[in-house]
């Protein structure tokens, strides 16, 4: 009987599905990972074709589920739920999930053959059934499981393009605000330097919502609007609005000198973008009263933007961590934790890097590194 030739080739069975899989690429389960797999299926067959010899075959319903599946989950639907469940986990298709199923099938015949074992007709009838029913549940788990999996990171996505959109708005306002507050209080003319602070700042926030209309319109993202600019006017016009977040923050901002030469190509905006975030970064962290540095400088081909801070150093760890979006570690939890990961995201789609490097005792220096250019055309190393 299938059923008796089945127990006392088990551990074979086993194993050639084992070497099966191993055949397969990319597949590392282990044993334990895909215990509601093929051995558990084993199991529970054995034990429905015991059944069904006896003079209840019926009971063996409980077990496999009848033929075309039913409404209330069987032994062998729940188990092959659970393998789907896990195959998804492990980043498997759903092509693997049926092959772990027909492994054991080919597995039977070829052995069955081997040693000429004769089964009855409605051995075979059970053994597809079993594996119908197995094949059936084990994909319907898997595909709600991507589903769920789909809709969470999409969910996820959207919410974190919001949080960027926010962060980024309250940026320009901010420092609107500022240019605001000193223009009224020191009695200034718009036309002077605080004046271009807040016309940026308003600037920003209308190309924001543009933006973000844009991207309502074409689905790939918003390409970037590529512009080759001074390095140097670039940094002048970050520092009129730093200088006034320094202030408020209590700390020193110190700029070096620029060669007028040097020039990078991208879009101008998402750069501005990203240097005002690592300058907000810094205030944010640095300790009262100490400096800033923003430098801006030629390395062979490349050019080199850099922002340090004197905020003590950064826990072992952190470096890379710090620009997970929605990551905040010290103790100042205003924002969202956005700042540096809408600072990378900024650079890299303008073919750069954002790095920090951790200067223990002392603070961060956070470099960001573009291509090089001179204002007459490309720079020769």
């Amino acid at each position: 009987m299938m059923h008796e030739f089945l127990a006392n080739n088990r551990q074979d069975l086993i194993e050639r599905c084992r070497a099966k899989v191993a055949r397969r690429p990319a597949r590392a389960a282990t044993a334990q990972q895909l215990q509601n797999g093929v051995p558990l299926f084993l199991e529970q067959l054995i034990r429905t074709l015991r059944i069904e010899q006896t003079d209840e075959p019926l009971d063996s319903r409980k077990i496999s589920g009848p033929s075309g599946g039913g409404v209330t989950l069987s032994e062998i639907g729940a188990s092959a739920a659970q393998h789907g469940r896990a195959l998804l986990k492990l980043g498997f298709s759903v092509d693997q999930v049926v092959h772990d199923y027909g492994d054991l099938c080919q597995a039977i015949t070829d052995l069955a053959y081997e040693r000429d074992a004769p089964f009855q007709i409605d051995e075979f009838r059970t053994l597809n059934r079993c594996l119908d029913n197995a094949i059936a549940d084990a994909v319907t788990e898997f595909s709600y499981q991507r589903d769920d999996a789909v809709a969470d990171e999409y969910a996820r996505e959207t919410n974190q393009q919001q949080g960027f959109f926010a962060h980024e708005l309250r940026n320009f306002l901010s420092t609107a605000m500022l240019a605001f507050a000193a223009a009224k209080t020191g009695n200034l003319n718009l036309s002077g330097a605080t004046g271009s602070v807040l016309e940026r700042s308003l600037t920003g926030l209308r190309d924001m919502i543009d933006r973000s209309l844009a991207e309502v319109r074409v689905t790939a993202g918003r390409p970037v609007q590529s512009q080759m600019f001074s390095v140097a006017e670039f940094i002048a016009e970050v520092k009129y609005a730093a200088d006034l977040a320094a202030q408020v923050r209590g700390c020193i901002l110190t700029v070096s000198f620029v060669d007028a030469e040097l020039a990078v190509s991208g879009d101008r905006d998402l750069l501005y973008s990203a240097v005002g975030n690592l300058l907000q970064n810094a205030f944010k962290f640095t300790h009262s009263c100490t400096e800033v540095t923003l430098d801006a400088y030629a390395v062979a081909d490349r050019i080199l933007i850099d922002v340090k801070d004197h905020c003590g150093g950064l826990p072992a760890g952190d470096a890379e961590r710090m620009f997970l979006p929605f990551t905040q570690d010290g103790v100042d939890k205003s924002g969202l934790g956005l700042g540096l990961s809408i600072a990378r995201r900024g650079v890299e789609s303008n073919d750069g890097t954002l790095t920090v490097r951790n200067v223990p005792g002392t603070g961060c220096v956070f470099t960001i590194s573009l291509p090089r250019y001179a204002m007459t055309g490309p720079a020769r190393a």
